[in-house]
């Protein structure tokens, strides 16, 4: 019995006796905390190297299909007057043309 009531005497002594610290429940914790710091820049080069998503890289492609597509067309427009100045007929037609490829065919009568 006596055990039981040192213990809770010791109990009882250490909770209201001694000093109160200052803990989370206490308005002393939030006022004596520093500011924190604003977050670090990121490297890329710390985290592992990602592809583009699906749509990134489809846009990319569709991008690169249409500066191809312009770059064949003004190849052909340059190829088309190098022979025209040469008095050569070349078929270059283009969406919407009056006329077809089959309009410069070489036949006997015009040879």
């Amino acid at each position: 019995m006596r055990d039981a009531i040192a213990r809770a005497l010791t109990w009882v002594l250490t909770t209201f006796l001694t000093p109160h610290r200052p803990g989370r429940h206490t308005a002393d914790f939030l006022t004596a905390q520093p500011q924190p710091l604003p977050p670090a820049p990121v490297s890329p080069w710390s985290r592992p190297w990602t592809s583009p998503s699906k749509e990134e890289a489809a846009a990319f492609f569709r991008q690169q299909d249409a500066a191809d597509q312009e770059r064949r067309v003004k190849r052909e427009r340059r190829r088309a007057a190098a022979l025209a100045a040469r008095g050569i007929d070349y078929p270059y037609t283009y969406d919407g043309a009056p006329f077809g490829p089959d309009a410069f065919a070489v036949t006997e009568a015009s040879a």
